[in-house]
């Protein structure tokens, strides 16, 4: 088995499911669309979701330059976790019931990035994550800049953890009459609705159109 690259991230309750391989983390923040993030601020521990983007070294995140979260967290250690959920695993007990998962949990020091070019870069890498759509709209502007607030975290403190398969049951369970087995989950993109104030006689762009059917781990 591969090794943690951090006393921090190392899986122990449930280590066989543990992932440490770079192709497996960034395949599951790949897939992902919401990052629950984890801030130490002054009201106490406070967690949110929110849109995230990746490249090879960091994680990106933003939010309105008065994020009280992203504030908080900016120059301390933080902790983002991305879970796809691909199934309910259901026993011959409910003791036993599970869930099949891709999860994925980051730690590390979050940087504020002030460099206009470099947010105006992270900002591009968050916004095509999720669907890409930075050239299709008005170009962020140098005001949207400044109100935004983007902080980077690197992926050098990151680990896996993934359950797949069947329900695993009590040997004396296994022979009576009870059901077992998984019910799949999956996100799936439906057609684009044009905006009440949108001039029906703008096309919907092709690529949010061909979305339509697909899974949110395919796009």
């Amino acid at each position: 088995m591969n090794v943690a690259p951090s006393p921090r991230t190392q899986v122990r309750r449930g280590a066989n499911r543990a992932d440490y391989e770079q192709r497996t983390i960034r395949r599951i923040l790949d897939a992902g669309l919401i990052a629950h993030v984890g801030v130490q601020t002054s009201d106490g521990p406070l967690v949110l979701p929110m849109a995230y983007g990746c490249d090879d070294e960091a994680l990106y995140l933003h939010g309105a330059a008065a994020n009280h979260l992203l504030g908080s967290g900016a120059g301390h250690d933080i902790c983002a976790s991305i879970t796809l959920l691909d199934g309910l695993v259901m026993a011959r007990t409910p003791f036993h019931n599970s869930m099949n998962y891709r999860s994925v949990v980051v730690r590390g020091l979050a940087t504020k990035i002030t460099d206009p070019a470099a947010k105006l870069q992270a900002l591009r890498i968050i916004t095509d994550h999720v669907v890409p759509n930075w050239d299709v709209g008005r170009p962020v502007s140098p005001t949207d800049n400044r109100k935004t607030l983007v902080l980077q975290m690197p992926l050098t403190e990151a680990s896996a953890k993934i359950r797949t398969g069947d329900p695993i049951d009590e040997e004396h369970d296994v022979e009576g009459p009870w059901w077992a087995g998984v019910i799949p989950l999956e996100t799936r993109f439906l057609a684009p609705r044009t905006a009440a104030d949108c001039e029906s006689s703008r096309p919907i762009p092709a690529h949010y159109v061909a979305l339509e059917g697909t899974r949110t781990d395919e796009r």
